[in-house]
């Protein structure tokens, strides 16, 4: 046994990270939201036939130490995670998949072992495999049970978004309309004849997702975890939480979008015509955006400051690069 295997399986009986926590439930027929509020410390659900392809979407609640992932806008799988203590909170926002690896040791905390990690940030908040002992307990990184690590790591990508909130409610699902990213209505001169920066030319591929806060009033663009684009957005009425729009399809018919509310709320609920017409920006701007977007595509619309980190509030919206 090489050196690295050796020490990565006698950290991870340290951590007690064993077969039993990483055994999954059997749903039954239950739908993904209805199993989650009922997973024990160390259990996970996994049932990717809900929705064998499509776009995915990871959701980290810290309230109710509980992971759900998205495809297509369809719950897939769920887990119990162990998220940063006190002193060491994991951070709330909106994330890309930085760097992935399977075995990796932290470079912060004596070598400890992090298997099958994805980064989120260059700071140190990772997901991987690690004990969870049914409350926050770690440094700042989201600890898995093992073999849903394993699962989720062979699943996504590299720009794949993560949001993490504290909301303790389990996210809900509605359908919605094609909602454009910023569309809005004629008439606005002042914002769509507005300044705004664009520099595709950072990097030409990879998943695009697309930040925008309500309390900033700006829209950030990112492709595979680089920021390439921004611009002034003016969001109409009252937004109790984030909510996530998902680009499930796209053809000569148009664009398909699905819609989370990550706050909780509106299962079911009727999505407005006029919805699009919320968001107001520069129409060079919209007309770039329109340019890039592909299935895969993920718009979070926060109530959040995307400056609040560095005002000193535990509040992160994507890193682009390594410091």
């Amino acid at each position: 046994m090489k050196r690295a295997t050796l020490l990565m399986a006698v950290g991870l009986a340290a951590l007690g990270v064993t077969a039993a926590q990483a055994q999954p439930v059997d749903r039954g027929d239950r739908p993904i939201l209805e199993v989650v509020t009922a997973l024990e410390t160390g259990e996970f659900v996994w049932a990717p036939e809900l929705s064998p392809q499509g776009p995915m979407l990871l959701v980290v609640n810290l309230a109710s130490q509980r992971a759900v992932l998205f495809r297509n806008g369809v719950p897939i799988a769920a887990s119990t995670v162990s998220t940063g203590r006190e002193g060491y909170e994991t951070p709330t926002g909106v994330f890309t998949i930085l760097q992935k690896r399977k075995e990796h040791y932290s470079n912060l905390y004596d070598d400890a072992p992090m298997p099958n990690m994805q980064r989120l940030t260059w700071g140190g908040v990772a997901l991987h495999a690690g004990n969870l002992p049914g409350y926050p307990a770690s440094h700042g990184c989201i600890r898995l049970p093992m073999a849903f690590s394993a699962l989720l790591f062979d699943t996504t990508s590299l720009g794949m978004t993560v949001v993490i909130t504290d909301v303790p409610a389990a996210p809900q699902v509605s359908a919605a309309p094609g909602v454009a990213v910023v569309g809005g209505a004629a008439g606005k001169q002042s914002i769509e004849a507005a300044s705004f920066e664009w520099h595709p030319e950072r990097v030409t591929s990879g998943v695009v997702s697309v930040v925008v806060s309500v309390a900033d009033q700006r829209a950030v663009v990112l492709r595979s975890g680089i920021e390439i684009g921004s611009a002034p957005v003016r969001v109409d009425g009252a937004l109790a939480g984030p909510i996530a729009y998902v680009l499930s399809a796209a053809d000569e018919s148009g664009r398909q979008w699905l819609k989370l509310d990550l706050a909780g709320s509106g299962e079911g609920s009727e999505i407005g015509a006029d919805e699009a017409d919320r968001f107001l920006a520069p129409t060079a701007f919209r007309s770039a955006v329109n340019d890039i977007l592909k299935p895969g595509t993920v718009v979070i619309v926060t109530p959040q400051s995307l400056a609040a980190a560095s005002a000193g509030e535990n509040v992160t919206v994507i890193e682009a690069g390594e410091s």
